[in-house]
């Protein structure tokens, strides 16, 4: 991944870290005590930019953006190099989020939809974005076919995981474990 960027959340760092960062052992001294426990570091070309919204009565005053990991210069090499975007933002973390709470009420701010099971919640979570990715063509991503024709895609399709539109029954049918 070229340029990762997420919101003020303090979860991201450590998640991204824990993802794609390399866990560190400390030496072991002949001090008395506790060795040092392990931790993790990011990786030389990691490059993790942050948008702050600063906020009052309410309302969003400022953008701020920082760079938590790489330097600022890489992340301006990344955002030059990008297809979609130059400037850090997190419009497609929203479009997502926008996408997730639209498709599953358990996520809709203010419900009575609220998931009471952890497992429930991931369950249904899991089936709304993976059914949205190959079951549902999203319109910005068709693109003309022969006799300008309209050929609907899925994100699934855009990304080389499928080469139809899946139908619902079709996926749910399809084994989740490929046994070789």
């Amino acid at each position: 991944m070229n340029l990762i960027t997420s919101d003020e959340y303090p979860v991201y760092k450590t998640e991204i870290l824990a993802a794609y960062g390399k866990t560190m052992i400390p030496p072991r001294t002949s001090k008395p005590g506790r060795p040092a426990l392990p931790y993790q570091v990011p990786l030389k070309n990691l490059k993790y930019a942050m948008v702050d919204k600063v906020r009052k009565n309410g309302r969003v005053v400022k953008v701020l953006t920082r760079v938590i990991f790489g330097t600022v210069a890489a992340v301006k090499a990344a955002l030059a190099a990008s297809l979609v975007s130059r400037a850090i933002n997190i419009a497609f973390v929203e479009r997502n989020n926008g996408t997730d709470r639209n498709r599953n009420g358990r996520k809709v701010r203010k419900t009575y939809c609220f998931s009471k099971d952890w497992k429930v919640h991931e369950a249904v979570t899991y089936f709304t974005m993976y059914s949205y990715n190959f079951c549902w063509p999203v319109r910005t991503l068709r693109v003309r076919g022969p006799d300008s024709i309209w050929i609907q895609r899925t994100p699934a399709m855009v990304a080389g995981l499928a080469d139809h539109v899946w139908s619902l029954p079709e996926w749910l049918a399809y084994p989740a474990v490929q046994r070789g």
